[in-house]
């Protein structure tokens, strides 16, 4: 383990079928005015609107709407959710929904008693909030970001053709969130293996990187293997209700700072595929799948014994006779594998990505240098050729 660092995470999880019960603790702790904050209204076609506005009445509470949050929410969106927060003088913002949905909540927690521009602010200057700060709750309906146990808000600029994500700090993660495997059982396949693929590439974000022994690898490895055996099932059979349970508690814990500790970390694929989101609007889970084999084969030579690791551990390859590159080579094969057969997308131009768009997807691309390579844009560029 690296240097010195704290841990401290002070979201409250309440998980399993019977989770949404919790919501009645936990209300009387805020003020009386709720702002709801869902998407596209499939809460109401399966009943779990119904569900949380009669808990909130119960418990004497006003309901403000704030609908509509799209799946990369937007600069605009954000700025009407502080406008709906600002004149009804919220005291809660309670996200149903996935990750989009409580990465907006916490986006617009920040920015309700700021008087900057908050894509300004956050988002281009990186600045921290320094205003009061709307507490936010969270009712997860799809796993996959983690966002309901962490800092993290990305919003989209389409104008400015950017997607950024701003990790906040502990006093913006959600005060407690409710984990009902059970509501991530109704989403279509495509969507279920996008948010496998966000789990996955979270871990890999933060393993692939530094060379000591560090028991957060340990960890990281075993939340892999984890992710990986219950989403053949979940493939196989949507409704196996262990599977899919496993799959949110993994989601959970790959990004909320714990497998991060004692170690430098990378998040390359996520600056490169946020910015192809960026220009094609693509499902985030998605444009991770496609740029991160071209990614992880480039920077394979710089960080060898871990991605040698990586493919004894994690996908069981064995390394008699081999050379180190060839284990590290037949590791990412197996990973290329289980991509395919959980049916993600292994390119951009699927996802709407055309080469007129590489040069400018490259210059939105914010480079990092926590991983095993620092990359030039020239390389950024080579990457998202190999993804096409």
């Amino acid at each position: 383990m690296l240097g010195n660092f704290s841990y401290h995470n002070p979201t409250k999880l309440y998980f399993g079928d019977e989770a949404l019960n919790y919501l009645n603790e936990e209300l009387p702790k805020y003020g009386k005015t709720v702002q709801l904050i869902y998407g596209g209204g499939s809460i109401k076609k399966n009943g779990l609107y119904d569900e949380i506005v009669a808990i909130l009445k119960d418990n004497g509470k006003t309901v403000v709407e704030d609908a509509g949050v799209m799946p990369n929410p937007t600069v605009e969106k954000l700025r009407e959710g502080v406008r709906i927060a600002r004149e009804n003088k919220v005291d809660l913002l309670l996200a149903v929904g996935g990750g989009s949905c409580c990465d907006y909540a916490k986006a617009v927690s920040v920015s309700v008693h700021c008087d900057e521009d908050p894509w300004d602010k956050y988002y281009i200057r990186f600045e921290e909030p320094e205003c009061e700060i709307v507490p936010v709750g969270c009712v997860l309906t799809m796993a996959g970001t983690g966002s309901e146990m962490n800092g993290g808000a990305v919003i989209t600029n389409h104008e400015q053709k950017l997607k950024i994500g701003h990790v906040f700090g502990d006093e913006v993660m959600p005060k407690f969130s409710i984990l009902n495997p059970k509501y991530t059982m109704s989403l279509p396949k495509r969507q279920m293996v996008a948010g496998v693929y966000d789990i996955f590439n979270h871990i890999c974000e933060q393993y692939f990187s530094g060379g000591d022994d560090n028991t957060s690898d340990y960890i990281a490895e075993a939340l892999m293997k984890s992710v990986i055996h219950s989403s053949l099932i979940a493939v196989e059979n949507p409704e196996d209700y262990e599977a899919r349970s496993n799959i949110m508690w993994t989601a959970t814990w790959a990004l909320n700072t714990l497998i991060s500790r004692g170690k430098t970390t990378d998040w390359m694929v996520h600056m490169i595929g946020q910015s192809v989101g960026a220009y094609t609007d693509a499902t985030h889970g998605m444009t991770l799948a496609a740029v991160s084999l071209p990614y992880y084969r480039m920077i394979m030579p710089y960080g060898l014994p871990k991605f040698k690791r990586f493919a004894t551990e994690v996908w069981g390859v064995c390394a008699d006779g081999k050379t180190d590159e060839q284990v590290a080579k037949e590791g990412l094969e197996a990973m290329e594998g289980w991509m395919k057969q959980i049916g993600v997308a292994l390119s951009i131009s699927e996802l709407g990505a055309t080469e007129d768009m590489l040069d400018g997807i490259a210059e939105g691309t914010i480079i990092l240098d926590g991983g095993y390579k620092t990359l030039t844009k020239d390389e950024v560029i080579q990457v998202l050729k190999e993804s096409m």
